[in-house]
């Protein structure tokens, strides 16, 4: 794999598309993206990658895809030469495995030549019936610090390795920015915000944390915490909210994407976890209106 393609695609992310158009670099780099995924053999190929829970040997990649391995070995090396895949040798096996910043560059790409970076959207709306938002209580704390520990346990929600302290999470949390998501009255999950900085001019800023426990996933709990919590931020006067997400995490950043976050950049080897150092996707929302309900 090129590391100065790799690290390029990388870089990318960081650029800010503004409404004066994008930059001659920028637009040069998608073009080149998007025409490296012009062949629908070569779209195929990266989401069949891209879904895959680890490395594919190009064989089983060429048969899922009905190509010969000729052709496979062909496309793979234009998508590995833009980024999009790396490429390991194992023996006389290649294996193929999605660069995680394509995960988020190649949105990111499209988001700005379609200027919906710049337009941003506004928080989610289609929220499910059956989830409701409440503020947190007292009583809480042992279904909070379960769901923590859940997701912990998938190694893609957090750098904490053990579940931390009641006093811990009291002592970091905003007090009015608690939120506990039910259905059917049992708890389903939780959301959170932190301010980033003791300092005056940081007041309105705030790092932002949702969890949602394992047995209700994929039910709009996420959604319907993020929801609430944007508002409620907006309503009470915080100008910026900010979140880390490993970019593994692909539904977690499109979720905020969704609620009117960007992303900012790539932290590369921001941090170790489990003995391996992790890249984490730093987005970031600012409200247009501090006493609106929903500023699009």
């Amino acid at each position: 794999m090129n590391a100065t393609i790799d690290r390029g695609l990388y870089t990318q992310l960081v650029t800010l598309t503004t409404p004066a158009g994008l930059q001659d670099q920028d637009a040069e780099t998608y073009a080149k993206w998007f025409a490296c995924l012009a062949d629908p053999t070569r779209v195929k190929l990266l989401h069949t990658v891209a879904a895959s829970s680890g490395e594919l040997p190009v064989g089983a990649l060429a048969e899922a895809v009905g190509v010969t391995q000729p052709t496979c070995s062909h496309h793979i090396r234009k998508l590995a030469d833009v980024g999009f895949v790396r490429l390991r040798k194992e023996g006389t096996a290649t294996l193929v495995s999605i660069n995680p910043a394509c995960c988020t560059g190649l949105p990111h790409a499209a988001d700005a030549v379609m200027g919906t970076i710049v337009t941003r959207p506004c928080c989610p709306t289609d929220l499910p019936p059956d989830v409701t938002v409440r503020p947190m209580t007292d009583t809480d704390w042992p279904d909070v610090r379960r769901i923590y520990a859940e997701g912990i346990a998938t190694r893609n929600a957090t750098f904490e390795t053990e579940t931390p302290t009641r006093r811990t999470l009291e002592t970091k949390w905003l007090p009015d920015h608690r939120w506990i998501a039910e259905i059917n009255g049992t708890v389903a999950g939780w959301a959170a915000a932190s301010p980033v900085s003791t300092r005056d001019c940081y007041s309105g800023v705030a790092e932002t944390s949702i969890y949602v426990g394992e047995a209700h996933r994929g039910r709009g709990v996420g959604k319907t915490l993020l929801h609430k919590q944007v508002t409620a931020a907006d309503t009470a006067g915080l100008w910026t909210l900010q979140t880390s997400i490993f970019p593994e995490n692909r539904t977690s950043i499109a979720l905020h994407h969704s609620a009117g976050f960007r992303t900012i950049g790539v932290r590369e080897r921001i941090a170790q976890h489990h003995n391996t150092w992790r890249d984490t996707v730093l987005l970031e929302r600012r409200t247009q209106s501090p006493t609106a309900d929903c500023p699009c």
